[in-house]
């Protein structure tokens, strides 16, 4: 299968969509853009066309997808919201969409099993980027990321060429991602004192962001038999290179003979391992800067880039665990435990 490439400028994203529409219509798969990573799109209520989805990515079917929106309006036809969880859920909406918010809710029957693998409640966005949107606005989009599974993350069109180049037919250029981070995911919940937030993936909204709106109840790593969300799989986001997270600088012993590539994060400091060997290639993610909101961005564009480095194994450091960070080192530690294996 020839798979096209069209880039959505400022001239021509309206024809893009069209395009995306009418294939999306017929039960065909499309890499979109949207402001956290390349997304790979079905008709959200064509169990065909979802599975689809599932079989390009190599995606178990115990993985559930996110289906995503083009209005707010528009979350009535995907979820039930509890009486209980309107206010909480329509301050959510209020703060955080269009934007890099999943929230998770009761399904309706509508909502094929496949994409929910099974449970009774489905993921669910609104995008800022404005490609996605307006597909979504025509039609209601189920979409994972656009890579196999596993695998690194896409924050550009040509990086979903080449994991899926060939056999989709077709791909948005929409430009690079903004936040480069899969969207965070909530489940809003009602306990004894009132709503909590279930924080199920830590992603652009931090959860400092979301304690303003609800008590946020911490993370627990999980199983891959026991998925409430995507991104929850315990290996996950790594590269074909094995990938190992160094905490402190001292814990780090170079092998002889092995070639090493180095994820830094400011590329200086105490905490740096750039004096550590001799690298056989560095990639920083906030070059000079120490910012983590930068990191977060570049996070998987150098893991990319150090994958087709041909490097023996990828040496990262950690990031300090606030804000965004929380989530860098979500995915530092899957694409690690992915290594182990």
């Amino acid at each position: 299968m020839d798979t096209k490439l069209v880039v959505a400028d400022f001239e021509n994203w309206r024809e893009a969509v069209a395009e995306a529409v009418a294939l999306l219509e017929d039960g065909e798969v499309v890499a979109l853009p949207t402001e956290t990573v390349y997304g790979l799109a079905a008709d959200a209520f064509n169990a065909e066309a979802v599975a689809k989805v599932f079989e390009v990515k190599e995606r178990p079917s115990f993985d559930p997808l996110i289906v995503h929106i083009g209005h707010k309006r528009d979350l009535d036809c995907v979820v039930d919201v509890p009486e209980e969880l309107e206010e909480v859920v329509e301050a959510l909406i209020e703060a955080y969409w269009p934007g890099p918010l999943t929230l998770v809710l009761p399904k309706k029957p509508e909502v094929p099993d496949l994409v929910t693998s099974g449970m009774d409640t489905v993921a669910v966005r609104l995008s800022s980027h404005e490609v996605m949107r307006a597909v979504a606005r025509e039609i209601p989009i189920a979409a994972p990321s656009a890579n196999r599974f596993g695998r690194i993350s896409p924050t550009s069109a040509q990086a979903v060429m080449e994991e899926l180049g060939g056999k989709i037919p077709m791909v948005i250029d929409g430009g690079a991602c903004r936040d480069g981070l899969e969207s965070t995911i909530v489940a809003p919940e009602m306990s004894d004192k009132g709503p909590v937030l279930r924080l199920l993936r830590p992603g652009p909204i931090a959860r400092e962001d979301l304690r303003k709106i609800a008590k946020v109840i911490r993370p627990k790593r999980t199983k891959a038999d026991h998925v409430e969300a995507p991104g929850q799989v315990e290996s996950h986001y790594a590269p074909a290179t094995p990938l190992i997270l160094i905490d402190k600088p001292g814990d780090f012993v170079p092998e002889e003979g092995v070639k090493y590539g180095l994820l830094s994060y400011r590329g200086e400091g105490n905490s740096s391992l750039m004096d550590a060997t001799e690298w056989a290639h560095t990639e920083i993610m906030s070059p000079g800067k120490g910012k983590l909101a930068e990191g977060g961005v570049r996070l998987f564009y150098c893991l990319r880039n150090l994958d087709a480095a041909d490097v023996d194994v990828i040496v990262s450091e950690s990031v300090s665990e606030t804000g965004i960070g929380v989530a860098i080192m979500d995915r530092l530690r899957r694409a690690a435990a992915a290594s182990k294996k």
